[in-house]
């Protein structure tokens, strides 16, 4: 049993790594049984290579928000699978990327932290496009680390190709260990919009993990606070319709979210003020719209899903406001919370 005066919970992956090496004694107070395993896992591929939809999938929760722009995710999301002999913590990294911003560069700092920490790194290798050098500069960046996690190859989107398409594409993910050098512990095709084959993909990661105690309570999806989350929301509900450089330029922000005090026990109702950033006036107006119509839009969308996630009505307010070129000011990242 685990140390009941010892509690990791909460712990990110570079701490729990560093208390692994050291032999300090298991997280707890959670009961676990004998050949228990528990660890880390992340998902790395190509902009739109389906990491945070299959990760939803395999939470079974939207922890992750998802978009068809490039570059979505830019926080560490942690989402935790729990079954009777394992746990696998999953961390939705933002993507590798060229940066030229500093916010470019400390997202790839975060990535290359997670991935020297994690037990298990899932590369997403699309059905849909031909393996190319971004996927090549990916693996080799991966096969350079001094502590090489294990590699599950994930060929993902198979909902959108033929089945002689997938094989085609699975022999060419099957050559890649000789061409880079690597060593893959299974090629598996998996459709995260249909579920075939998600739990395979569970399965085969949670197999490679290192035996351990639980590190967070049965039960938990996710250690992201609410607040967090209803602010990924809100961001995602703004990314949709935006095009050129303003997604990267959106960011979001909960000024306050409290419950309404004059609401009876059993009808609350939750109120939350929000700041959606951006770095110049023309990208203001645009979020704005005509006669504010494109703001309620986003709220709308947010405001459903922050609904669905406290189980309770919200009313939820919108500021957008400027922050010139906030992406390269290191005064707004840290305000900004990067």
């Amino acid at each position: 049993m685990s140390d009941p005066d010892y509690d990791a919970s909460g712990l990110d992956a570079a701490e729990l790594a560093l208390l692994r090496q050291a032999g300090a004694p298991a997280p707890g107070p959670i009961p676990f049984k004998e050949g228990h395993r528990s660890g880390f896992a992340c998902f790395v591929g190509r902009p739109n290579a389906g990491k945070s939809t299959l990760t939803n999938a395999i939470v079974g929760e939207k922890i992750a928000i998802t978009s068809s722009k490039p570059q979505t995710t830019r926080r560490i999301i942690r989402g935790i699978v729990s079954t009777e002999d394992a746990q696998l913590v999953l961390v939705d990294t933002p993507g590798l990327h060229r940066p030229r911003t500093l916010l470019g560069e400390r997202l790839n700092d975060l990535v290359h932290e997670t991935w020297g920490t994690v037990d298990v790194i899932g590369v997403c290798l699309p059905c849909s496009q031909r393996i190319g050098p971004g996927d090549e500069y990916l693996l080799k960046e991966i096969a350079s680390l001094p502590r090489r996690p294990k590699l599950v190859a994930l060929a993902t989107k198979t909902d959108l190709v033929s089945r002689e398409r997938i094989g085609q594409h699975l022999m060419k993910i099957a050559s890649l260990e000789e061409e880079l050098g690597i060593r893959w512990e299974a090629v598996i095709p998996v459709s995260a919009l249909t579920g075939d084959q998600v739990q395979i993909v569970v399965d085969e990661i949670m197999a490679h993990l290192p035996p351990g105690p639980p590190l967070f309570p049965d039960g938990e999806v996710t250690d992201e606070p609410d607040e967090t989350r209803i602010a990924e929301f809100i961001r995602e509900a703004a990314l949709e319709g935006v095009s050129d450089e303003l997604p990267h330029s959106i960011a979001v922000v909960i000024d306050e979210m409290n419950p309404r005090a004059d609401r009876p026990a059993d009808k609350p109702m939750m109120d939350i003020f929000a700041s959606i950033v951006v770095e110049r006036e023309s990208q203001k107006g645009i979020l704005i719209g005509h006669r504010g119509e494109r703001l309620k839009q986003v709220g709308q969308e947010a405001r459903l899903q922050a609904k669905e996630l406290l189980g309770m009505p919200v009313h939820l307010s919108l500021h957008v406001k400027v922050m010139p070129d906030w992406q390269r000011d290191p005064k707004y990242l840290n305000r900004l919370g990067f």
